[in-house]
């Protein structure tokens, strides 16, 4: 590789700036996954261990503790795909659905051109948004999961499986509080109601607003596990929120509900 340039005896290469620049972005994209969570405090326990193990073992020389120490240290791997498995698995979704490169587009088109990105499936947005809008009106509790590129059948199988044509009529019917399948989420894919009454995973962070109650906390946790999209109608306000990535958006009108949908599953 040609050098890019020199400071005293180091030699700067073009390979070299890559490197930082690449492993920078992966630390970051931990960190990413982590904030918030307890996964974070563990992360950072395991770093404590590993400076104290350091310096026990080649500073100060202190066999006992550096041989304790070092017993943690030895099972290092195994260890954190165990503790961190969910981290893991989210790691892996994002870049098994290159989500890792989804804010960016000249990333994004750059790749395009040698690996296609997959294209998610066509959802008709309309039924879903005047369901939302009128839910909201009526502060009808809910929560709808559209399936992107990441499979949902597992999640989708804790439920009563449908299979039924995507309609507004049938998802205020099912959200309707006395309906037996208003307690639980509504997985969409591919235009249809896939299935109802969905146990979705819940999110780990504990940094998150105190009004967020079960659904918004399960809604960012299905979009941790997966690349999929989560509508959320407050039963106590009625606001529409949407949670991406781990990320969540409240109180939005039914008209930016519509626009963010478009935006993010054209």
């Amino acid at each position: 590789m040609t050098e890019l340039f020199r400071i005293g005896f180091l030699e700067i290469r073009w390979l070299d700036v890559i490197d930082v620049l690449i492993t920078a972005f992966l630390l970051y994209k931990i960190y990413d996954i982590l904030k918030g969570s307890a996964a974070m405090n563990i992360f950072a326990g395991i770093i404590a261990i590993y400076i104290i193990w350091w310096l026990c073992s080649r500073v100060l020389d202190m066999k006992l503790l550096g041989g304790i120490l070092n017993q943690f240290i030895g099972v290092g791997v195994l260890a954190l795909i165990i503790v961190f498995q969910p981290e893991v698995r989210r790691f892996l979704i994002l870049f098994g659905s290159r989500n890792i490169f989804s804010g960016n587009k000249f990333a994004k088109k750059l790749l395009s051109k040698g690996l296609p990105f997959q294209k998610g499936p066509d959802v008709d947005i309309n039924p879903i948004v005047k369901a939302c809008a009128s839910m909201s009106k009526t502060k009808t509790g809910a929560i709808l999961v559209i399936e992107r590129k990441t499979d949902l059948t597992f999640y989708a199988d804790t439920g009563d499986v449908m299979e039924a044509e995507l309609s507004k009529r049938l998802l205020e019917n099912i959200f309707f509080k006395n309906s037996p399948l208003h307690d639980g989420a509504v997985i969409i894919s591919f235009n249809k109601i896939k299935a109802a009454r969905c146990v979705l995973p819940v999110t780990e962070n504990t940094d998150l607003p105190a009004q967020y109650g079960m659904r918004h906390r399960a809604a960012i946790g299905i979009t941790e596990q997966s690349d999929a999209l989560a509508i959320i109608v407050s039963e106590e306000s009625g606001q529409i929120s949407v949670a991406n990535d781990g990320k969540i958006i409240s109180n939005l009108l039914p008209d930016e509900l519509e626009k963010y949908l478009q935006r993010e599953l054209k």
